[in-house]
């Protein structure tokens, strides 16, 4: 057994031996493209959903020169048709493209895996005829063993992402990739499949693929490969029951990825670190680089810092992805960037709505310790007037706060869509699109006898007040639909005792407008709660 060829089944046996979502029936999805035309897929996927360990798993259930019986008959796939037909019966290519990067370079990477590669097959096949090129050893090989190879790629795209990569290092690693999968006549006699995976799509040259023959499974059209893109509602349920896990705050920290035909998706990694560790926390950090996100938050794009503000105030986007090239260093629009960050993972897509919005309580966290690190003048002007609006609601300056939510208000709805109290609430979670740092926003709490349109909740260790607001839209036929109207509602239905076990100073906040005033003026009134 060798890392890069043949490498066996002890990765994965290591895996079994740890809390194990099952995800082996990827492998009748890989089964039934062997010897086809489709038999080349690159699935694409955002970074920790399980892109290694699912490489892992296809590397010992396919690998010859091993028994991994033992590893997959008490698991989906062994129900499967093709189970027994493929198990254990290939020759496997295996490149860790960022282990290879590690240990290599950029630049050394192709003569590395080159070497590598072929040092392991004379090791394990003394009498297969040498060359020089990697695809002729790998065909020689086939001859010498009668098994074709599976190839199993993990991180394809690591060149193509990393911030030191070239233009001629990227082209001459794709002239690499169809050296070993361009060329049918040798293709179609080394392998019998490959299953690539990477964060980007492949690249594009003008119009087309840059390995064409590839068949492409992304974050954004996932096809058969959907239930195994992420943690799917049925596999959480039973992850937490099984490990006595709160779902509800499983779902309030992780939730939010949608895939068309499958529903909710859930990022692995944190998932499985939640429940070891028994907390919620961001563990995004952990496995991405930060300032990738403030990156692209920083880029000059029109409309982005619009976009942004409206993503963190809980506003859906409007996203096209067809123009993007699937190159970080190419990014020419807002829908560009836009696209990237759905990739990478910091935004999902709604493909019935084509809209993408922040999916949960762990990536609104890394926006929010992001967004107040941006050069990009409009989304620090917004940050800046959204921080000033809290100061002002804390200090109970309710003429500052009418004022800076008229503003908005006129800023961000026409006059379609701007007399109902929905256009209101979204005003208001647009101004204060940078309270993460110090609450938790909530919407139509139940409190008393109804509920309240939004509060928001100091976080541990803030020194704000809490806040109950209620939201009026005022006109001729309803008088006391005023701030102070909106205030004895607050009072009269008892809102505050959603916040019972809450000792610090709570506020209620009444905001209004007047429909029938030609400047829909605003008004506002802050009280400190008594009860």
């Amino acid at each position: 057994m060798g890392i890069y060829i043949n490498p066996g089944n002890e990765a994965f046996r290591v895996i079994r031996n740890d809390t194990y979502i099952d995800k082996s029936g990827l492998i009748g999805v890989v089964n039934r493209t062997i010897g086809k035309k489709n038999k080349l897929s690159c699935i694409s996927r955002p970074r920790r959903f399980g892109k290694s360990y699912a490489a892992q798993m296809l590397c010992a259930y396919y690998c010859m020169g091993c028994d991994s019986t033992s590893l997959f008959d008490d698991l989906e796939i062994a129900k499967d048709e093709t189970y027994r037909e493929h198990l254990n019966q290939y020759n496997i290519l295996y490149l860790d493209i960022s282990g290879v990067i590690g240990k290599a370079g950029l630049n050394e990477m192709l003569s590395f895996i080159i070497h590598r590669a072929s040092e392991e097959i004379y090791k394990i096949y003394p009498n297969v005829e040498q060359t020089d090129a990697l695809a002729d050893l790998l065909h020689n090989t086939v001859k010498a063993t009668g098994r074709q190879f599976i190839a199993i790629i993990d991180e394809w795209d690591a060149p193509i992402r990393d911030s030191d990569s070239t233009a001629e290092i990227r082209k001459t690693y794709l002239q690499f990739l169809r050296s070993l999968f361009k060329d049918s006549s040798i293709t179609n006699k080394v392998f019998a499949a490959a299953y690539m995976t990477g964060i980007l799509p492949i690249k594009k040259d003008g119009t087309q693929s840059a390995i064409s023959e590839f068949w492409e499974y992304t974050i954004l059209q996932p096809g058969e490969y959907a239930p195994y893109m992420g943690f799917t509602e049925k596999e959480i349920h039973a992850l937490c029951e099984e490990s006595h896990i709160d779902l509800n705050k499983m779902k309030y920290w992780y939730d939010g990825y949608k895939i068309s035909g499958i529903g909710s998706v859930y990022n692995p990694n944190s998932v499985m670190k939640a429940a070891q560790a028994g907390k919620f926390c961001s563990y995004w950090p952990a496995t991405s680089d930060p300032t990738s996100l403030l990156e692209y938050l920083n880029l000059d794009k029109e409309g982005l810092g619009k976009a942004v503000v409206d993503l963190l105030a809980g506003k859906e986007v409007r996203m096209d992805p067809s123009m993007f090239r699937n190159d970080p260093s190419s990014l020419k629009t807002e829908d560009d960037v836009l696209t990237l960050l759905t990739h990478y993972g910091y935004l999902s897509y709604d493909e019935e709505r084509e809209t993408v919005h922040i999916p949960n309580e762990e990536i609104r966290i890394e926006y929010a310790r992001s967004v107040h690190r941006v050069t990009h003048q409009e989304t620090i002007q917004r940050v800046r007037r959204s921080v000033q609006l809290m100061k002002d609601t804390a200090d109970m300056r309710a003429d500052a706060v009418a004022s800076e939510l008229q503003k908005v208000h006129t800023e961000e709805y026409s006059p379609r869509h701007y007399n109902n109290e929905q256009s209101l609430r979204g005003t208001i979670k647009l101004a204060y699109f940078a309270y993460k740092d110090e609450y938790l926003q909530l919407e139509e709490l139940a409190g008393g006898t109804g509920y309240a349109d939004i509060v928001y909740l100091p976080r541990r260790n803030s020194d704000y007040p809490a806040l109950v607001i209620e939201l009026k839209a005022l006109d001729k036929s309803h008088p006391h639909k005023d701030a102070e109207g909106a205030i004895a509602q607050i009072k009269t239905r008892h809102y505050p005792t959603i916040l019972q076990n809450y000792t610090d100073e709570i506020l209620l906040v009444g905001i209004s407008y007047d429909k029938d005033d030609p400047e829909k003026k605003h008004t506002c009134v802050i009280e400190s709660w008594q009860g």
